[in-house]
């Protein structure tokens, strides 16, 4: 008999030290009256949920709803509902049904403090407007990147908050056709596009810290775009940009650290709409293999008060153009041989670049394999001491200043780079 109870009493701390299957979550969803509270007992829910009128459901007991590696998890079609302390995982793994860990369809929505791990698809908002995501961690689906879903999809979606998440190991944050959007505090790591807008205008990008993507952000046919005051390290590799233009206007990018990157700031014709400049002020462009690189000789962009700083190449246009015809306005470059007689804090003759043996790798792009090379190397010396063909002005700002300009301290905003580094 005592045998028999001990084995009886292994039995039952084997079952209670096991989480639970629990029973169905969507009952329990379709019992809540409008206005009304869900709190799950603990356990794990493999299913399938649709939360479709305004409920809390709200898992601080310690939920688990577990897709079964099938389909979308969670599926939020509601008005005014909230989904808070609850884990998502296993959706399915098809790209064209958009397998997600969890969808939104509905506005006015609050989704807080949620874990979204083994999905496709994180986040996938389509024609929802006026939700709020914050403090959501979304990391997607072992596999190759270029295989991995996007950690957020915003389609047709406005005014969403979407702030103090982390999002690693996923693909993209995707905006498309989309205005009014706020991208805050987040931290965003190991991703392919940490940000890319696509024909999505009017939207805000600040105080956020995108490491390891291939690309920081880019614009990309979108317009009036605001990027102030983030960190973009480490965009590193053959297409590695932390911040890209294509064919986008009236961009303002503000007091952001561009550190580490192959290239800080590439520009495909853009501003492509002549009445909407584009405006880089206040920015720290520091340790990048090229600082700024143009696609092509262009103008309607304006550079005031950025700091240039240990850049392998400051600045670069592909084929045989110039960067004659771009602002340059009181930015600091540490590369300046000039001096400051009257100690006014600007240099007293204008900052130049030539081209001399670059014009070589930026005219034939296939030939900056060679750059930092002993080869390339050795013809630069010789042509900036004697130059056997005549170099090429890239650049020339009349007025740059001779120490990096004191950033405006923004609330929230993290200390510029130049700061930390000092």
């Amino acid at each position: 008999m005592t045998f028999a109870r001990t084995l009886l009493s292994l039995a039952l701390a084997v079952v209670f030290a096991t989480p639970a299957m629990a029973g169905p979550l969507q009952d329990m969803i379709d019992a809540t009256p409008d206005g009304g509270d869900v709190v799950p007992p603990s356990g794990v829910y493999v299913e399938q949920i649709t939360i479709d009128r305004n409920i809390v459901l709200d898992g601080r007991e310690g939920v688990i709803i577990d897709g079964g590696n099938t389909g979308t998890v969670v599926t939020m079609t509601a008005t005014g509902a909230t989904l808070k302390n609850v884990t998502i995982r296993n959706s399915g793994r098809l790209h064209n049904k958009v397998d997600a860990g969890l969808r939104i369809s509905g506005d006015f929505n609050v989704i807080r403090d949620v874990v979204i791990e083994g999905s496709l698809f994180g986040v996938d908002m389509t024609q929802a407007s006026n939700n709020v995501l914050r403090r959501i961690h979304v990391s997607s689906k072992d596999m190759p990147l270029e295989l991995r879903g996007d950690s957020v999809r915003i389609w047709y979606s406005n005014d969403n908050t979407f702030e103090d998440n982390i999002i690693e190991d996923s693909r993209d944050i995707v905006i498309w056709y989309s205005s009014g959007n706020v991208l805050r505090d987040n931290k965003i790591r190991r991703g392919r596009y940490g940000i890319h807008f696509m024909y999505a205008h009017e939207n805000t990008v600040e105080r956020n810290e995108i490491s390891d993507c291939v690309v920081g952000v880019f614009l990309m046919y979108a317009n009036n775009i605001t990027v102030q005051d983030n960190q973009i390290l480490r965009a590193w590799g053959a297409s590695g940009t932390g911040i890209g233009f294509k064919e986008s206007s009236g961009a303002k990018i503000l007091r952001n650290d561009l550190i580490g990157n192959a290239t800080g700031v590439y520009l495909d014709p853009s501003p492509w709409d002549p009445d909407l400049d584009n405006t880089f002020a206040d920015n720290t462009i520091a340790y990048n293999g090229i600082g700024i690189e143009f696609h092509t000789d262009w103008t309607g962009n304006h550079f005031q008060r950025n700091a240039f700083v240990s850049n392998f190449t400051q600045i670069s246009v592909r084929g045989r153009g110039t960067a004659l015809r771009e602002g340059w306005e009181g930015n600091y470059w540490d590369d300046y041989a000039g001096f400051d007689r009257d100690a006014d804090g600007q240099g007293d003759v204008p900052y130049e670049i030539y081209n001399y043996a670059d014009r070589i790798w930026m005219e034939i792009p296939n030939a900056s394999f060679f750059r930092g090379g002993l080869a390339l190397a050795a013809l630069d010396f010789v042509e900036r001491l004697a130059p056997f063909s005549e170099p090429r002005l890239l650049i020339r700002e009349e007025i740059s200043l001779m120490d990096p300009p004191v950033r405006e301290v923004v609330e929230g905003a993290p200390k510029s780079a130049l700061e930390m580094l000092q």
